[in-house]
């Protein structure tokens, strides 16, 4: 009974060690430019987020929420590399949102929001 016992401990410990490894895989928006409520000088504006892991383009996407509430998907720049998410917009002044979603090489998708005003 008691060698059972010590078996399922480890079993636990070693299930214990490996989920923060499973949580981190998780790909997690680090920096972001624009920055989020940054006031940004227009009208060519460079988005660029950096993730904390490694992220599929081809499961990803950026939208974009213009002022009066219509979205237009962004595309993706060739130089977004594993870690980021590139694209570029030609925006006239206004409040806008960035929505993005980003695909992760452990396939789950984490999702955002940021919003920055174009001065």
């Amino acid at each position: 009974m008691k060698t059972r016992q010590i078996a399922v401990a480890c079993l636990l410990a070693c299930a214990a060690l490996l989920l923060p490894r499973v949580a981190l895989a998780h790909a997690h928006l680090l920096t972001s430019t624009p920055a989020a409520n940054a006031a940004v000088h227009g009208p060519d504006i460079a988005i660029d987020l950096k993730f904390n892991s490694r992220v599929e383009v081809k499961g990803s996407m950026i939208v974009l929420v213009l002022p009066g509430g219509k979205t237009q998907r962004l595309n993706l720049d060739a130089q977004s590399n594993e870690v980021s998410l590139d694209a570029h917009a030609h925006l006239a002044p206004g409040s806008y949102t960035l929505r993005w979603q980003a695909l992760s090489t452990d396939g789950h998708i984490t999702r955002g929001e940021i919003p920055f005003t174009v001065r």
